[in-house]
């Protein structure tokens, strides 16, 4: 993995489809591997997680793939548990914990801080959300849940359900999704749709999608239905958002017209929007989900500190 060792991973736009599938490819080999072998490839390294907006599954995730990786773990889950809090910049504490690690996973909630803390470190920055703007280890998770999941990314008619315009997961994944032929289906409350610059990225690209209003008979003809959270935290204000929760649920009832095998997905955390009534059913695929993502996220820590597997 030499073409990676070293490198920040900020946006799957600046991979290519075969590098995409290599990290793939290093999944499958890590998630074929004894544990105990898998446990030896990170040994000595220490992964930071820096983490200035609440987290529990991307945090955790990183700090679990780093440890199955044999590796060690340091950082902060907010910013008043860092040196944030006594007006430390970004800069310098990117500058400060890259001394003490030797890979960074970060999170922070303005949009083009990965990029920026890129410029100041000497180890890889790894994107774990900046703002409402990237997501990409959630992006290339997905993708391999959808790989393992479906077998193929080219020709599935996937459906993205939510709020569309403050999902990060989205927005990256949607552009990784056009590259290898998906047709999409978006599906927002009112005021949520896809933002601007995402809709004219996916014209660029030639992508195939539609931008339709949600009934439960949208869902025939899918393969794949990705639910999203209203994201109370990025709302305007508490009546708007009130005025926009529970405009779609998910439940067994609305899965009537759906094909046998559609595929349900969700970033989490989840609130109401898919019913604890679909948890047993097969098409519910969000909590395998999860697991992918932590073997993505081991190749891409292995890949990125250069691990041969």
């Amino acid at each position: 993995m030499g073409s990676f060792a070293g490198r920040h991973i900020i946006d799957t736009a600046d991979l290519s489809t075969s590098e995409i599938m290599e990290l793939v490819e290093l999944a499958n080999r890590i998630q074929a591997m004894p544990r105990e072998d898998a446990n030896q490839l990170a040994t000595g390294k220490i992964l930071a997680t820096l983490f200035w907006e609440p987290s529990t599954r991307t945090r955790l995730s990183f700090e679990s793939a780093m440890f199955r990786l044999g590796g060690n773990v340091l950082g902060f889950s907010e910013a008043a548990n860092s040196s944030v809090s006594k007006g430390e910049t970004l800069a310098d504490t990117i500058q400060t914990v890259a001394l003490y690690s030797d890979i960074i996973a970060m999170r922070h909630p303005f949009e083009g801080s990965a990029l920026a803390a890129s410029t100041f470190s000497r180890v890889p920055i790894i994107n774990g959300g900046d703002g409402a703007h990237l997501h990409p280890t959630q992006t290339l998770g997905d993708t391999y849940t959808l790989l393992c999941e479906k077998g193929r990314l080219e020709g599935l008619q996937v459906g993205f359900l939510g709020d569309l315009l403050f999902g990060r997961t989205v927005h990256t994944f949607v552009r990784l999704l056009a590259r290898f032929g998906v047709k999409m289906h978006f599906f927002a409350p009112e005021g949520l749709n896809i933002p601007q610059y995402v809709r004219d990225s996916l014209i660029d690209l030639g992508a195939d999608f539609v931008e339709r209003e949600w009934t439960t008979s949208c869902i025939d003809g899918l393969d794949v239905l990705y639910v999203t959270r209203l994201q109370k935290e990025r709302f305007f204000s508490e009546e708007e958002y009130l005025r926009k929760k529970n405009s779609y649920i998910i439940n067994r009832e609305a899965l009537a017209n759906a094909k046998d095998d559609l595929l349900i997905l969700h970033p989490l955390p989840r609130n109401e929007e898919i019913s604890t009534d679909v948890d047993k059913l097969p098409n519910a695929g969000y909590f395998r989900q999860a697991e992918f993502g932590l073997k993505m996220r081991m190749a891409i820590i292995a890949a990125t500190l250069g691990v041969e597997v």
